[in-house]
């Protein structure tokens, strides 16, 4: 199961690097430490909405679009798993076939 605050995390790193900005600089306009914003990137650390909404503002990015990517991301994550699940059952069906002796 992926976790909310690994796909948030990722995808304010991805915004940040996209605009070649720096945790400090990041950290310093957010007024949050370098230390807290580093482990909310890396998804460790939970951001609550006022941290959030400081650090899109520090980004200069409305949340409702950090928070779009992080749904289009748990989307592709969650298909990945059930296309994941697909894949495997046709193979335990026919390992399950293959242990039923023929009469």
């Amino acid at each position: 199961m992926v976790l909310v605050r690994r796909l948030i995390g990722d995808v304010i790193r991805r915004r940040r690097v996209a605009q070649g900005r720096t945790l400090r600089e990041i950290s310093a306009a957010a007024r949050v430490s370098l230390g807290y914003l580093s482990e909310v990137e890396r998804g460790r650390k939970e951001a609550s909405s006022e941290l959030l909404a400081a650090i899109c503002s520090a980004l200069d990015i409305p949340m409702s679009e950090v928070l779009r990517d992080v749904s289009d991301e748990m989307v592709r994550v969650e298909a990945a798993a059930i296309g994941a699940l697909t894949e495997l059952r046709p193979r335990e069906d026919a390992r399950r076939q293959e242990a039923v002796p023929v009469g």
